[in-house]
């Protein structure tokens, strides 16, 4: 069976495919995997667009793996194959919510947390900062959970490279509305209101677009209600039919004719327009995301923001690209997980994406070299060209994290072609 990415740009054959139901079965997968010298990998729904869950050993894919298994009045127990937006179903069916996600929904569980998907906020970060406990399978087939101490810390942002997650725990709370504005800004009036933007509001969100002086704000805080979410008609029209449909006819227009597409986002510019709704969290965290494209993610110390998106504006402008994507603006609090890429620090993400048919290599590596020179650290699901060594000084626990696996993993089951260059 070939594996293919949501993206197009990762596959693999794999030796062997299995579906385990249990930890059990993960287990035992694990241990057949040693005894004939394969790796083992667990891979979730693609949505990585770097090689971080392939093997061509023993591929686990994670279809028996999923739904809620057990829950209190503040924490719940999920099977690590859960998609996000099931969780998100069962978890309003009881009343609950997770205070924090990212905008993909499509993603599993144990996949958004060890590749460190965020999400933005001021307050709360991305998921694996809202995990409380985790099982996992590890090397030696055995079965263990984690609370806290340094396994925990390593593994909740562990790119699959300490052992197979088969449940995870996460901190949740009584269901709540978000009260979701969107206004389009200029450029500059962004970066001069950057810190209070960031200060008064608990998540903000803002996409620029590229060749314009016009940015989409989203701010999204919490709010009493009463509820007043956009009609169907408003919700297909902006998340179906201009995000997504005429979206991708713009980006396929762009593909085939570049030097149109400063006029095509300047007329996307025109259409935005400001917007109101209040409904529950994650219909106002998560977006649709159809149009297929290759993306590069970075984190950077909040403080250079500003700076960051000036020289990549005039990055752009100078080598003449010609860029369709917005490029996305997110910040994240500290965390304390050892690879997530806010460890330690405030932090913001810029994110760049290209139209999938029409990659543009030189675009994310120019990117790249801003970011690198502002302290920034790749995304471990996206787009980069960063080594181990390089890594190394990006993370004051990087040593540590493969100090520890190399303890609890000597033979690298669990390693692939992605880990050997970003891991020692």
């Amino acid at each position: 069976m070939r594996f293919v990415n949501w993206a197009g740009n990762q596959a693999v054959v794999p030796a062997e495919v299995r579906t385990p139901a249990s930890a059990g079965e993960v287990a035992q997968a694990v241990r057949d995997g040693a005894k004939a010298g394969r790796s083992v990998r667990m891979v979730g729904t693609g949505h990585s667009f770097t090689g971080v869950a392939l093997t061509d050993g023993l591929l686990l894919r994670p279809n028996a793996l999923t739904g809620i298994l057990a829950y209190g009045g503040d924490w719940v127990r999920v099977a690590a194959g859960t998609p996000l937006h099931v969780l998100n179903e069962e978890l309003d069916r009881r009343g609950l919510a997770l205070a924090n996600m990212g905008d993909v929904t499509a993603q599993t569980v144990a996949g958004a947390i060890q590749t460190g998907t965020h999400g933005t906020g001021r307050d709360v970060g991305g998921l694996a900062d809202q995990v409380i406990e985790l099982e996992l399978v590890l090397a030696d087939g055995s079965i263990t959970s984690v609370r806290d101490g340094d396994l925990f810390d390593a593994a909740r942002v562990g790119l699959g490279a300490l052992g197979v997650l088969t449940s995870v725990t996460f901190r949740v709370e009584p269901s709540f509305l978000l009260r979701s504005s969107r206004d389009p800004m200029s450029f500059s009036g962004i970066l001069d209101d950057l810190d209070t933007l960031t200060a008064e509001n608990e998540h903000l969100d803002f996409f620029w677009l590229p060749h314009t002086d016009t940015c989409l704000v989203k701010r999204n805080n919490r709010s009493p209600g009463p509820a007043a979410p956009p009609s169907a008609i408003k919700r297909w029209l902006d998340n179906v039919f201009l995000e997504n449909t005429l979206f991708g006819v713009a980006c396929a227009a762009g593909a085939r004719f570049p030097g149109a597409i400063p006029w095509l986002n300047e007329v996307s510019a025109r259409l935005l327009s400001p917007s109101v709704s209040v409904d529950t969290s994650y219909k106002i965290f998560t977006s649709v995301r159809e149009v297929r494209f290759l993306e590069m993610e970075y984190a950077i110390p909040r403080e250079h923001l500003g700076q960051a998106l000036r020289e990549t504006r005039d990055l752009v402008e100078r080598a003449g690209w010609r860029i369709g994507f917005p490029i996305e603006v997110r910040v994240t609090p500290p965390s304390d997980a050892w690879l997530s890429t806010a460890h330690g620090r405030e932090s913001a993400y810029v994110a760049c994406h290209v139209y999938r048919s029409t990659p543009n290599p030189e675009y994310f590596a120019g990117v790249e070299e801003i970011m690198m020179r502002l302290g920034g650290r790749p995304h471990w699901g996206k787009l980069h060209n960063r080594d181990a060594a390089s890594l190394a000084t990006a993370y004051p626990r990087f040593a540590d994290f493969a100090k520890l696996r190399a303890e609890l993993d000597p033979d690298r089951i669990f390693g692939n072609a992605y880990l050997d260059v970003v891991l020692p």
